[in-house]
């Protein structure tokens, strides 16, 4: 898979404009069950990325995404900044310039792994990890753009009745349960957009 510079760019303002059209979402998903600043925070990032266009899509797809993730990682307060811009990071240092499927799945296999690691979690615990992983595994098995964009969706909507014991939210145990976990929810706005992004532009 090769991705001009035109594509790299639609891909990020994709990914940008998800997370900032959502902004208002997200921070009453995080008003439930955590801080309430979850989409301002994922909106301050995204902004900060978007600021670094045009220039962004001039670097390869490795170091772009690499580019992203310590942009987050320094605009995006709590734990989203590190935990989302440490899973750009990785996938940007696995990824080979034009990556076979293979590839991608294996680098984001690795990506994944670092936010468990960075998180000190793991699937099932109401986090991002509850939309990355389950999606992984449709991915790897061949699915399309169309099954993985659905079971992000799908992923994140089975983390409301799910009882959190990572994160904020932990701290409120069972009173956790029955609202949507906001960093699953824009992880999966993030997943959608970029699958809708690269479909369309393998298509056209």
């Amino acid at each position: 898979m090769s991705l001009n510079r035109t594509v790299r760019e639609k891909l990020v303002r994709a990914l940008a404009v998800a997370v900032i059209e959502h902004a208002d979402e997200l921070t009453s998903l995080d008003q439930a069950i955590g801080d309430g600043d979850h989409g301002l925070n994922m909106k301050r990032g995204f902004e900060a990325v978007l600021a670094t266009l045009p220039a962004l899509a001039d670097k390869s797809m490795p170091d772009m995404l690499k580019a992203i993730g310590m942009t987050l990682v320094m605009k995006v307060g709590g734990a989203s900044g590190p935990l989302v811009g440490t899973f750009f990071m990785e996938l940007g240092k696995a990824l080979p310039e034009e990556p076979a499927r293979a590839d991608l799945v294996a680098a984001t296999d690795k990506a994944i792994g670092a936010v468990k690691a960075r998180g000190r979690s793991e699937a099932g615990q109401k986090t991002l990890l509850d939309v990355l992983v389950p999606v992984q595994a449709i991915f790897a098995a061949g699915g399309d753009a169309t099954a993985i964009a659905t079971g992000a969706a799908e992923a994140a909507e089975r983390t409301t009745p799910m009882l959190a014991t990572r994160g904020r939210a932990s701290f409120l145990g069972e009173r956790s349960i029955g609202h949507m976990d906001p960093g699953s929810r824009s992880a999966s706005l993030l997943i959608g957009a970029a699958v809708a992004t690269l479909e369309f532009e393998a298509g056209s």
